[in-house]
């Protein structure tokens, strides 16, 4: 006897609803996505008992004709896809054709679909509105006895022992063809209804142009799979949260949730995905996000990828949407929302790529919100990798990931806070680190201030000369301007009064005039125009420069300033041509590991190019004759082995790009003037003014805080002025 046998249908039917259907969320995903790819422009769910009872989706997309609508239901039956090339340009949210018959194996399902064409055909929409309403009234208690005669007989209950499926359907719907023939209404739609994945009837119905699936009493058939259900809020909640997502996808489309007791959900189509945000979110929520202004860029091959094909040379990456400025942060990725081609994904390369736009900007183990939309052609996704369809894979995923970090952190670099000294409350021991330094990355020194420090133990300050300083004391006073009340949140400008009877369009764009201009004027600056005007008072344990200026009271790192200086001008150099570099007196020869001696190979015309001359002498040995100019000889050998390493540990999928500024960034580490330093005040105020000058002057390339302000405001809290 063979021991390998083929599942019967309804066995394979349940397995496969397994994968797909998980809990009622996930009925209401694969709903959903078809009334979108259906081109609905109204999507209305509505669930009770948090979708164990009953989930039903409403749209008004261009439905399905009676055969399309019995077809639906046999397994891999979809109008997505025609070939299997069709597989590698995936552009609907479903496309393998499991949803419907996966769904109606473990539940009872009921669908009501009518396609444009059929409402034409029978004479107008008015005649499928009146049948329609007559229907429900017919199919309630119809509906309800057939539910208790399933319970006690099975869900073919009612109908002939070994009749076929077609006399079922007649038998099924005899009397209700006979009631429309009675009324004088031809049906324009179908109705048909499973349970437990046997057919139980094929109606004629009335509706207007759109598609109705009814979802009761999902898991009724598998009692196993009902008792993994969590709460009726729970599950609630997870239905909650899908909606949410796909109301932020597409914001020019209705969404509406509701439940016998409240209405969740109620979003009318909108023109900008920021008043989509507001209508979810509400006005506090968008307070707190930054907009990434849409941004777009080509295509490019890894150092270790393919080169790019003929098809791929036009194609775009464009990354847009809202993060959450530093100061808002959560204790979970509940607030990450990532949409690629308005398909929601989990996806741990684009997460990563939001962390590290996030590195040294917020504290471990606190999570920004995200709401991130990626648009790039279908042949650069596979969407076709997990059973749900909620991981991809792409096909250059280095590029992905780095243009999607680089714009997040650009979009962070323009507002981010200026980080500020500890107020009152918090502990200023040297034995404790501060929350600010915590969240801003910076460990004190151990060795080097307890060396420096005074008998007391507070680092002595160097006070450069007199004269020098001679014109410091004016301008910087302890009590500043009498405060001034704060300006109204948004204001319109004095005549531009709006008719009466004007178009509502015309309030809406003078509000979005206005607020934006008021949010502009109302957040400080942090860019370089705030410390155009430091001077500098001298120095720290030799390590940090004090500073003052119409603002308040500035320290700064000088380490890790004169690194960001170096890096912006090494890595404008080398995009304008070859750095140059200074050959050593004699060549130092160093043993690299294997791995390293490949990443060495294929980063080496790079490595010449930013100043290097490294020659192999050996299996493992490499000669360096020349480094990038400012990196001592002692510092040549960890520099390279520091490049090196740090490719290692991107997995060697990194672009050109991004494997241009990590050496810039090792470059300038090493070249920076150090800590323990002493300064005079020409060095302190040339430091000052280089920094003044870069694009982003508050941190270093590493992500580390390069100034600490202390606001005047804040001085005069501390001496109780105000």
């Amino acid at each position: 006897m063979s021991r390998i046998r083929i599942l019967p249908e309804h066995v394979a039917n349940r397995i496969a609803a397994g994968e797909v259907v998980e809990r009622p969320a996930s009925v209401v995903k694969e709903l959903v996505e078809n009334a979108i790819d259906a081109g609905a422009k109204s999507v209305r769910v509505e669930t009770e008992s948090g979708g164990k009872r009953m989930i039903r989706v409403i749209d008004d997309g261009h439905g399905m004709s009676h055969d399309d609508a019995l077809l639906a239901f046999e397994r891999h039956a979809t109008s997505k896809l025609r070939t299997s090339d069709d597989l590698l340009s995936i552009s609907t949210l479903g496309f393998r054709g499991e949803a419907l018959p996966s769904i109606a194996a473990v539940a009872r399902l009921l669908l009501e679909t009518c396609a444009e064409e059929e409402v034409e055909r029978s004479g107008g929409q008015e005649a499928g509105k009146k049948l329609k309403e007559e229907d429900e009234r017919s199919n309630a208690e119809a509906q309800s006895a057939q539910r208790s005669a399933e319970e006690t007989k099975g869900p073919d209950a009612g109908l002939k022992p070994g009749a076929t499926d077609e006399i079922r359907r007649q038998e099924a719907g005899g009397a209700d063809e006979n009631h429309r023939l009675e009324a004088g209404v031809t049906g324009a739609g179908t109705r048909i209804e499973f349970a437990g994945g046997k057919l139980v009837s094929v109606k004629p119905v009335g509706m207007p142009p759109g598609t109705t699936v009814s979802v009761a009493d999902l898991f009724y058939c598998v009692p196993a799979r009902r008792k993994f259900l969590k709460s009726e809020t729970t599950e609630l909640g997870h239905i909650a949260s899908l909606v949410t997502h796909y109301a932020l996808a597409h914001p020019d489309r209705q969404f509406f949730l509701k439940t016998p007791t409240q209405e969740i959900i109620d979003c009318a189509p909108v023109g900008t995905l920021a008043e989509r945000v507001y209508q979810l979110f509400g006005k506090a929520a968008l307070d707190e996000l930054l907009e990434v202004a849409p941004a777009s860029a080509a295509f490019r091959a890894a150092i270790t990828e393919p080169a790019l094909e003929a098809e791929e040379e036009a194609a775009t990456l464009t990354v847009r949407g809202f993060v959450s400025r530093p100061e808002v942060q959560r204790p979970n990725r509940n607030g990450t929302y990532i949409f690629v081609n308005r398909r929601l994904i989990r996806d741990r390369l684009i997460l990563h790529a939001v962390n590290e736009a996030y590195r040294n900007i917020i504290p471990p183990g606190v999570f920004p919100v995200v709401l991130l939309f990626l648009e790039l052609p279908c042949e650069e996704v596979d969407v076709n990798v997990h059973p749900s369809k909620i991981e991809v894979r792409f096909r250059r995923p280095q590029f992905v990931h780095d243009f999607t970090r680089d714009t997040v952190r650009q979009a962070l670099s323009r507002a981010r806070p200026v980080p500020v000294f500890p107020t009152t409350g918090q502990s200023t021991t040297g034995a404790s680190q501060t929350p600010a330094s915590k969240e801003a990355g910076y460990t004190a020194p151990m060795n080097a201030a307890e060396a420096a420090a005074g008998a007391n133990g507070v680092p002595r300050a160097v006070i450069p000369s007199a004269a020098a300083g001679a014109a410091l004391h004016e301008s910087f006073q302890l009590s500043g301007e009498p405060q001034r009340p704060e300006p109204q949140r948004l204001h319109f400008q004095p005549g531009a009064e709006i008719p009466f009877g004007a178009a509502p369009q015309q309030f809406t764009e003078q509000f979005r005039e206005s607020a934006a201009q008021q949010l502009d004027e109302s957040w400080p600056s942090t860019g370089a125009e705030s410390i155009v005007d430091l001077k500098p008072l001298g120095q720290v344990n030799s390590s940090f420069i004090v500073a003052v200026n119409g603002e308040g009271l500035w320290i700064v790192d000088q380490h890790v300033a004169h690194e960001r200086v170096l890096f912006e001008r090494h890595l404008r150099a080398r995009r304008e041509g070859a750095v140059n570099g200074q050959r050593m007196l004699m060549p130092l020869v160093t043993e690299l590991s294997p791995r390293q001696i490949v990443i060495f190979e294929q980063i080496a015309e790079e490595l010449r190019a930013n100043g290097f001359e490294v020659e192999t002498m050996g299996p493992r040995s490499v000669a360096i004759q020349a480094a990038p100019a400012g990196v001592s000889a002692d510092d040549t050998e960890k520099l390279l082995r520091q490049i090196l390493d740090g490719i290692e540990r991107e997995n060697q999928a990194i672009s050109m790009e991004s494997l241009q500024a990590k050496i810039a960034a090792s470059t300038a580490c090493h070249a920076a003037i150090k800590v323990n330093m002493p300064l005079d005040q020409q060095k302190m105020e040339w430091l000052l003014g280089e920094l003044a000058k870069t694009e982003c002057p508050m941190s270093c390339p590493h992500g580390r805080p390069v100034v600490l302000r202390y606001t005047l405001r804040e001085i005069e809290k501390a001496f109780k002025r105000i």
